[in-house]
């Protein structure tokens, strides 16, 4: 169980909310990098935020340059996932998702571990982390992609869940 509702956070738009603001929806938290082998997953990513958002879905990318391998600044990461991807999922600050001075949202996530038992730290860009309303949370591997079976099924059945 994860809760990371007070989680304070920063929008790549400079307005600033709560991780609160989305814990009735089904999350997936994902830290995104423009500039890594995996960044096409920004297709699959804003698909299932067409698919799903009126279901009561998101996704919540959290930029990070901890693996070096994002851009500048939030102006030019912003124009490059619209841009280019389409993106209007909701896109925070650039955090770091490791150390000692990892967000706070990564702190509360580290401790959900992946069908291969991985716990802790963010391996690589595009971790997942598939946060449902009641608190329960899947962690997936950066190289499984958004649209894999096991992310659409969870997806899936965490909004029935929610909408009961």
């Amino acid at each position: 169980m994860v809760d990371l509702s007070g989680c304070e956070i920063a929008m790549l738009d400079g307005g600033k909310t709560t991780m609160g603001e989305w814990c009735d929806k089904v999350m997936l938290v994902v830290n995104v990098a423009s500039r890594c082998g995996l960044t096409p997953q920004y297709e699959a990513l804003e698909r299932l935020q067409k698919t799903y958002r009126e279901r009561g879905f998101t996704v919540i990318g959290f930029p990070s340059n901890q693996f070096l391998q994002e851009m500048g600044s939030g102006d030019t990461i912003a124009e490059y996932c619209s841009t280019t991807w389409g993106v209007t999922f909701p896109l925070t600050e650039k955090v770091r998702v490791n150390g000692k001075h990892k967000h706070s949202v990564y702190a509360a996530l580290h401790g959900i571990s992946d069908e291969t038992g991985h716990s802790g730290r963010v391996r690589w860009n595009f971790e997942k982390f598939l946060v449902f309303p009641d608190g329960n949370a899947k962690r997936y591997a950066p190289t499984i992609t958004p649209d894999d079976p096991r992310i659409i099924e969870a997806i899936e059945s965490g909004l029935a869940n929610a909408n009961r």
